[in-house]
């Protein structure tokens, strides 16, 4: 599948596309109004971004508990309940009088809620979608999270200098439940991916077993961490410039939306393996920029640049997928999806706390030299996993049969 023509025509995607779209766009705008409200209410950087990517670092302990019903339980019906949940935490997030306290509780709810979401919706996508067409198709689904944060970032920044906080949260909390209906309307019922009732034991072991495999270990770091280290300075737009962080993130959506076209469409399949550590080195490197404190404009096209990076995880994903059982499609999906959300609140987490002591500057500057060392670091590790397959004795490119999660 070459062509976004037969792409849309795949029976489901478009729907699905559009439950997304809208899930996306509650997220853009109501993270930015959160972070707006939390950093108006302290005056502090780390709150602030842990307001807005805390969800992200709740994923983990939701991987942790939850993954199994990823492929265990019925996707339509999960992903109508929670876009459902999403809407009330945020428009419970909008009532006036509301702690900055019982605002992270809520964060850390939807955090936990949300793990369970990323696997379903990634293993409905390649239930959706042919083997050949999951690229173009996962491109496609990126393009549209960076359109509608494009759109949302910079319809949020606006909105914010009309209205409070609290009524953009509640436009959100319309948006999630838009996404409900479009999801239990659009979509057919499906069983199951897997047998078994979900369980934390089914999702330990099923984790272990995922895990187990070194040239999965490998991808699942290059997925994580690089991104994780690079999106926790981006939530540190709103302290180093209050009045564009909307415009900073619709140029970072912008980029983004550039790379995942690019390699999603155009650049050719045997040569999109080779791309994975130069896009991710593009992630970075932009951000070392940021030691000189530019001003705006300077500062959107880095952040433009360096967010065509984001593509790399296009490549790590067909690779993921490469080396995957079909039927735990959805949890490998999930905790690829959670890994990485929770990388990304700890990266959040670790910028803000830098940002604290030094500046959101210097904090940036920081988490871009880390992640270049990590991919360069994973890069190395690679090339050495390489040469081990390609030893005597050894098959390279076969994958072992591997025995499913089951109870």
């Amino acid at each position: 599948m070459r062509s976004y023509r037969s792409l849309l025509r795949t029976p489901e995607f478009t729907p699905f596309l559009l439950s997304f779209a809208a899930s996306a766009a509650a997220q853009t705008i109501g993270g930015l109004a959160l972070g707006t409200l939390v950093f108006r209410a302290t005056g502090s950087p780390l709150l602030s971004a842990v307001s807005m990517f805390g969800p992200q670092l709740a994923q983990l302990l939701g991987g942790a508990l939850l993954l199994s019903g990823a492929d265990r339980l019925p996707p339509r019906t999960v992903l109508t309940r929670l876009a459902l949940a999403f809407a009330a935490g945020t428009a419970l997030s909008a009532l006036p009088g509301l702690s900055v306290r019982a605002v992270f509780a809520v964060v850390l709810v939807q955090g936990l809620v949300a793990s369970l979401g990323g696997g379903v919706r990634a293993g409905l996508l390649n239930e959706i979608l042919s083997k050949d067409g999951y690229v173009l198709g996962r491109s496609v689904y990126n393009m549209s999270w960076g359109l509608v944060q494009v759109a949302g970032f910079a319809t949020g920044g606006a909105l914010l200098t009309l209205l409070s906080p609290r009524i953009c949260l509640l436009l959100a909390a319309a948006l999630y439940l838009v996404s409900a209906l479009v999801t239990r309307l659009g979509l057919t019922a499906r069983p199951p991916r897997a047998s078994g009732r979900p369980s934390v034991a089914a999702t330990w072991r099923t984790n272990a077993l995922l895990w187990s495999s070194r040239p999965r270990r490998l991808t699942y770091v290059g997925l994580w961490v690089p991104n994780g280290l690079i999106v926790g300075g981006d939530s540190l737009y709103v302290s180093y410039a209050p009045q564009a962080a909307g415009t900073l993130y619709a140029c970072g959506a912008l980029g983004m939306l550039v790379g995942d076209m690019a390699v999603g469409r155009l650049v050719p399949p045997a040569v999109r393996p080779r791309l994975a550590t130069p896009l991710r080195l593009l992630l970075a490197v932009p951000y070392l920029f940021f030691v000189l404190r530019p001003g705006v404009a300077l500062s959107a096209v880095a952040v433009t640049v360096a967010s065509v990076g984001f593509a790399a995880s296009l490549v790590l994903q067909e690779r993921l997928m490469s080396r995957t059982p079909d039927d735990l499609a959805g949890q490998a999906l999930g905790l690829h999806a959670t890994g990485m959300a929770a990388l990304q609140g700890i990266g959040a987490a670790l910028a803000g706390a830098l940002a604290q002591v030094t500046s959101p500057a210097t904090a940036m500057t920081l988490m871009a030299a880390g992640s270049v060392t990590v991919t360069l670091t994973l890069a190395a590790l690679g090339r050495h996993e390489e040469r081990r397959s390609a030893a005597p004795g050894t098959h390279p490119g076969v994958v072992l049969p591997e025995p499913t999660a089951t109870d």
